[in-house]
């Protein structure tokens, strides 16, 4: 008898990355808002998930560190206790990531050798595998550049790894949708496109939610919803950087201004989104979709004002964070629901 193929066994692998893949942004998050990410400056795929084990090795591990920029112009003060509490969410971070490669790849190779994989779920796994490769990659050149001369990464090395991983996610989560919601449905391809444009939108803003973390600019401007008492508009927006267009991707003040306006206007596109949905037969999973969507962006705009006013805590910093993660599971399901 013929093997059963994409069964809920593969169902259930790919929701596991889905998970894990959560579990590595929420823990990146937390290693970007307490300054971990550079304390590990070398890069060992192996033996580097062993952390040091005695007094002796992590004397070692500080004396490398004490090498580079950051110690040198930033934590000079440290000493091997604080050391020891950045290396963990750093080092945490990649054993994640390592082991999300495993729970992608060996399973994979298992169903292959089964034979319970499709050739088209072959072909968007192959895909699945080779963006979590060029995630690691990305992860490796980001630290790489707040190793030379500026203590601190590139928030475009920033943007494009936590921009990965939230599209590599996005692209898991619509696999295994392939799988549960195999039938293929009559669908609204003006709708569906507009989804689909409020989908690149959301992208567009989190990539600028990567360039605030990156710039430190959540630090400044802590009101709402005024950037200065007063003021829409900071004045600095236009004048920290030269040529003009730079204070809007490398201005602490312009990119702060661009992740609020963007804001708005991913909410405005999500209640579009709902308004011309209710002029539709929905199935229940789309009304569901849909509902929960409109939920969700109120409630990470809710926490997007709370990070800035309170001038970003780390427990909101990662609320927030996780909270553009439900916001792109949302849109994803929504989307899928809509398409094919």
């Amino acid at each position: 008898m013929a093997k059963e193929k994409d069964n809920k066994k593969v169902i259930y692998w790919l929701l596991t990355g889905c998970f894990l893949i959560f579990i590595m942004v929420v823990v990146g998050g937390i290693t970007r808002l307490t300054h971990s990410g550079l304390s590990i400056s070398n890069y060992k795929l192996i033996s580097g998930t062993i952390p040091p084990m005695n007094e002796t090795e992590w004397q070692e591990a500080f004396n490398l560190y004490k090498q580079y920029p950051e110690y040198k112009k930033l934590n000079n003060h440290f000493n091997l206790q604080d050391f020891k509490d950045i290396y963990f969410w750093e080092w945490l971070h990649r054993v994640i990531g390592r082991f999300i490669g495993l729970v992608f790849f060996i399973p994979f190779v298992y169903f292959l050798i089964r034979k319970q994989l499709t050739k088209p779920t072959i072909k968007k796994c192959i895909i699945l595998l080779c963006m979590g490769a060029f995630q690691g990659f990305l992860g490796w050149y980001m630290v790489k550049s707040g190793l030379v001369d500026n203590p601190d990464v590139s928030h475009y090395r920033l943007a494009a790894h936590l921009t990965t991983a939230f599209l590599t996610f996005a692209y898991t989560f619509w696999v295994a949708l392939d799988l549960i919601y195999p039938n293929k449905k009559d669908i609204n391809i003006a709708f569906r496109n507009f989804i689909r444009f409020s989908f690149v939108i959301l992208i567009i803003q989190i990539i600028y939610g990567a360039f605030v973390a990156g710039l430190d600019a959540g630090f400044i401007h802590n009101h709402w919803p005024m950037m200065s008492e007063g003021k829409f508009m900071h004045p600095t927006v236009y004048i920290e950087q030269n040529p003009l267009y730079k204070n809007f991707i490398e201005g602490k003040s312009g990119v702060q201004f661009v992740h609020r306006c963007l804001a708005y206007i991913v909410v405005a596109f999500i209640v579009a989104i709902y308004v011309k949905s209710r002029k539709l037969i929905l199935t229940l999973p789309q009304n569901r979709a849909i509902n929960s969507l409109l939920a969700i962006v109120f409630f990470q705009f809710l926490l997007g004002v709370l990070t800035i006013m309170l001038q970003v805590p780390v427990w909101l910093g990662v609320a927030h964070q996780v909270g553009a993660f439900f916001l792109l599971s949302a849109i994803t399901f929504t989307l899928h629901r809509f398409s094919k």
